[in-house]
């Protein structure tokens, strides 16, 4: 009876090592990400302010949807994730610059809208795989109520749901990589973090602006 507590020990001993590891290994990248988001904050206020704010804001919007569509575009070569892609539309919503807002708004996307619902509805096979999510945003801006598309995309609201996208992405990206290191480590999922790392640029250059 006396052994039994030692042979208990010897069997839970591993299990604790690996949750142990784990946890360490979790906290290691919290610690790396926190340190790589403030970082990248500073940068932005260093460019935005060299820049002008009304400039860096212009470019800061440019870029994320950029690597927004940059990202789309990859999912068709070498991601295969719904959630992503489907994340992406209200990121590049929300991001579109206002020339090409305005112009998917107007006429134009309304066209382009019709024609790609009459292809969907009665000419299935006509219409391309490729086409949906790009198809879907198109149909997102020419639809979205005022309330979202004159005063959400121009608002705080608007900055905070890209910001949780890109979090949610990041996170997502690196538990798929094995972790932070090897997400940035890894040749073919490099080009991917330097994507998503791409989209925190005009939140947070935004969040700066908004803050007293």
């Amino acid at each position: 009876m006396g052994k039994m507590p030692s042979y208990l020990a010897m069997k839970t001993d591993p299990a604790g090592t690996a949750s142990e590891a784990a946890q360490a290994l979790i906290q290691s990248d919290l610690r790396e990400l926190g340190a790589a988001t403030k970082k990248l904050a500073n940068h932005a206020i260093l460019l935005g302010g060299g820049l002008g704010f009304g400039l860096g804001s212009s470019l800061f919007k440019w870029l994320a949807f950029i690597a927004a569509v940059y990202l789309l575009i990859l999912d068709k070569t070498n991601w295969k994730t719904n959630i992503l892609t489907g994340l992406l539309v209200p990121y590049i919503f929300f991001t579109l610059p206002g020339v090409l807002f305005n112009l998917i708004r107007g006429e134009v996307g309304c066209w382009i809208a019709f024609v790609a619902v009459v292809l969907r509805l009665f000419f299935p096979k006509h219409f391309p795989d490729w086409l949906e999510l790009p198809g879907s945003l198109i149909l997102l801006t020419v639809v979205a109520p005022s309330l979202f598309a004159d005063k959400f995309r121009n608002d705080i609201i608007g900055v905070g749901v890209c910001l949780v996208i890109g979090c949610y992405l990041l996170q997502e990206h690196i538990n798929a990589s094995g972790g932070f290191r090897a997400a940035f480590s890894k040749a073919k999922g490099v080009s991917n973090t330097i994507g998503i790392v791409l989209l925190f640029v005009y939140p947070v250059w935004a969040f700066v602006l908004y803050l007293p």
